[in-house]
């Protein structure tokens, strides 16, 4: 792949992602993509066929930058739920693009679901090893847990807010104060170290 070809591949993800985080693959516009890429849309046809290919591209992207930045579980898997927490809070994208992935394929297989699978057998084999479990079905079970934990109140905010906004003038500022780390993150934290099978806050 030439530099010039590289580069123009690098600023239709990156204008792709904004728009599908935004929008969705049904909503995204391939001309505001390619107007914001500043290239033609007939390149973006050229480098990936089709929208739904270019969705895919990007959630790919998303995910090899998430798995790079946070790496597998290991140590103290409280503190790997609060880097999960802390990394989904700072960089809401990715989140956003599962949502809208889940919408738009329902039940149907993910065009990478074999890839995809092997990458969340890996993680859930570290899992498995830092909690002393066997590698298997409910070490899976546990990752996906994990991963509810971090994720879900950021990926339902306004799910987050009501729960934990109440009835009181302050309340829903409290709440989005929790939603920004702080009392929030330090329950999850918290929660995993005496939730999860065999953590241990000291490994």
């Amino acid at each position: 792949m030439s530099r010039d070809t590289a580069a123009t591949r690098a600023r239709l993800i990156a204008a792709a992602r904004v728009e599908f985080a935004q929008r969705g693959i049904d909503g995204a516009r391939v001309d505001r993509i390619a107007r914001e890429a500043r290239v033609s849309k007939e390149r973006i046809y050229g480098h990936f066929g089709n929208k739904e290919r270019l969705f895919e591209a990007v959630v790919a992207e998303a995910l090899e930058e998430h798995t790079a930045a946070l790496g597998t579980p290991r140590g103290d898997i409280g503190q790997y739920v609060g880097r999960l927490y802390d990394m989904h809070r700072e960089n809401p994208q990715l989140l956003r693009l599962l949502l809208w992935e889940a919408l738009h394929y329902g039940d149907a297989p993910l065009p990478d679901e074999d890839e995809r699978a092997g990458h969340y057998a890996r993680k859930s084999e570290a899992l498995a090893a830092v909690l002393g479990m066997a590698p298997g079905r409910q070490a899976a079970m546990v990752l996906l847990l994990t991963i509810g934990l971090a994720a879900w109140p950021l990926a339902v905010p306004q799910l987050a807010r009501t729960v934990l906004g109440g009835t009181g003038p302050d309340t829903a500022q409290a709440a989005g104060d929790a939603l920004g780390g702080g009392e929030l993150r330090d329950f999850l934290v918290d929660f995993a170290r005496r939730a999860l099978p065999g953590a241990d806050a000291e490994a």
